[in-house]
């Protein structure tokens, strides 16, 4: 077994253990939603523009989105991205920018991807969001609202983000 799956193997292990805590703790704001934030994958970020999709959609302007990318030292650092190499072992983000995106109290966070990554879902898991959002099928203790639709249809997805959030009264009309 190489280190890298040695690695992931031990952050699902401590991951599964913290979410399990988060549940009993989770507490859901009422408040409208202002600021969002976007975690995703790189793969998905380069093929739809998800960030102006949502942000015209759901009414709001200056959305963050951070991307996940496998590490490649041939790769150049970006302030948009954050790798595997990002996290230690004890599953804290040593990257600093990146970590203050995950500090900052979004009222929104959208996990925009489908499939388990351990590295994104240790992060919305971190995130001090006050609402999250995302696909379901991926993990259901870590989103509030989860939205069942393929990958590529951004514009359905964040109409449907939407619609729930307008219920919720978290949106105006």
């Amino acid at each position: 077994m190489n280190l890298s799956k040695l690695k992931e193997k031990r952050l699902r292990k401590k991951f599964d253990k913290n979410v399990s805590k988060l549940i009993e703790n989770r507490t859901v704001s009422q408040k409208e939603i202002v600021t969002v934030g976007i975690l995703t994958e790189e793969s998905i970020a380069t093929e739809l523009d998800i960030k102006s999709i949502i942000e015209t959609t759901l009414g709001i302007r200056n959305s963050k989105m951070y991307s996940f990318k496998h590490f490649n030292k041939l790769d150049e650092v970006s302030y948009k991205d954050f790798t595997e190499k990002d996290i230690n072992w004890k599953g804290d983000f040593i990257e600093p920018t990146f970590q203050s995106f995950l500090d900052q109290p979004f009222d929104l966070l959208i996990g925009y991807f489908n499939k388990n990554n351990i590295y994104l879902e240790i992060a919305v898991n971190q995130s001090k969001a006050t609402f999250k959002a995302g696909f379901t099928g991926v993990n259901d203790q870590l989103y509030e609202l989860e939205i069942l639709e393929k990958i590529s249809n951004t514009k359905q997805f964040t109409a449907e983000l939407k619609k729930y959030l307008q219920i919720l009264k978290k949106l105006k009309n």
